[in-house]
């Protein structure tokens, strides 16, 4: 199997709405005291430059002049999102996008692989619950890069590893795009109509040169179709 299909994790593979996006606001909203819409966040994300969403979530509450570390902010997100012994976090708020079947034909293909920057134990407690008899190899997680994307580090770690293999990203944020671009790997998009900024990441994705975009990953057939 000559092709790799490396996908981002969340809002590629995995909702995230309820989740990570929830544990963003909430978490802004304790330290502050004003609670930031999901447009508003997927402004910053649109800007570039917030993969990480602890680093994300710290810009914001320190950016309206409030003094809180890092460390402090990331805790309590973690608490927010594992929750209580990984037993009542908001990760159980997490949808997963792939229709039945849609992975388990793309995996007749390619071979499927992962790129995020969730930290590993986060990425393998979703895919446990979601899609355990699916196999996909390699995870590139968040501990196993000293540069975060932008930066292509991820994708050529990859690259490095298959030489002979034609590669493809699916990523759902600009710099899930501009990773691809600078590792020079073929970048599909996924922009949800239901994204408060849609057009804004449809417009980003063109920009960066995109192969195709789509809605999500179960029109990624009807891409490799054509």
């Amino acid at each position: 199997m000559n092709n790799l299909l490396i996908f981002d994790m969340d809002g590629v593979l995995v909702d995230v709405t309820e989740s990570y996006r929830e544990t963003i606001a909430a978490t802004i909203e304790h330290f502050t005291g004003a609670r930031p819409t999901n447009e508003q966040i997927q402004q910053f994300k649109n800007r570039g430059g917030f993969n990480d969403d602890w680093e994300l979530t710290h810009y914001i509450v320190t950016g309206v002049g409030f003094e809180v570390s890092f460390e402090e902010t990331k805790a309590h997100f973690q608490k927010l999102f594992l929750g209580a012994n990984r037993t009542d976090g908001l990760i159980l708020r997490e949808k997963w996008f792939a229709n039945p079947g849609t992975l388990e034909k793309l995996a007749a293909d390619f071979r499927l692989a992962i790129f995020t920057g969730r930290p590993r134990d986060e990425a393998q407690i979703t895919l446990s619950r979601f899609a355990p008899a699916l196999t996909f190899d390699p995870i590139v997680a968040m501990e196993d890069v000293a540069r975060k994307k932008p930066d292509p580090e991820g994708l050529l770690r990859i690259a490095r590893a298959f030489p002979d293999s034609k590669l493809i990203y699916v990523g759902d944020s600009i710099d899930d795009a501009r990773s691809a671009r600078a590792a020079n790997i073929p970048f599909i998009g996924v922009a949800a109509p239901s994204n408060p900024s849609y057009l804004d990441l449809v417009f980003l994705f063109q920009s960066e040169n995109a192969f195709a975009i789509i809605d999500d990953i179960n029109y990624l057939h009807e891409v490799f179709a054509q």
